[in-house]
């Protein structure tokens, strides 16, 4: 995955397009969370990798709400999707945010629904 390539593709979205993307990414995100417990409330077998994906998904949760009331003061777009996707120490952590990534990058190129249609 080319880093440059994919800020490039997130900068040139509309704002619904990155809200939605990054939605799928959260979602993808969640799914991924579920290795970390068991099936018991208090079965957590990977409490840091779920501190990790939950720190994450809160950022990414308010850079969607910042995107949709258009605030102008929200992180710029290269800097969220390096905190996204940038090569990490930790290499599971790297592994699971970047095959998040790509399920739901995959997701929105099969369901491109950007275009908002006028009426006419």
């Amino acid at each position: 995955m080319n880093l440059q390539s994919e800020i490039d593709y997130f900068t040139d979205l509309p704002a619904t397009g990155q809200a939605r993307l990054l939605a799928l990414v959260l979602h993808e995100l969640s799914v991924a969370a579920r290795s970390t417990y068991g099936a018991a409330p208090d079965q957590v077998q990977d409490g840091a990798r779920l501190r990790f994906v939950n720190e994450i998904t809160s950022r990414l949760a308010r850079y969607i709400e910042q995107v949709l009331a258009d605030e102008r003061d929200r992180p710029a777009e290269d800097v969220l999707m390096r905190m996204l996707l940038a090569p990490r120490a930790d290499k599971a952590a790297e592994s699971l945010v970047i095959n998040a990534y790509r399920r739901a990058i995959q997701g929105f190129d099969r369901n491109d629904t950007t275009v908002t249609m006028l009426p006419g």
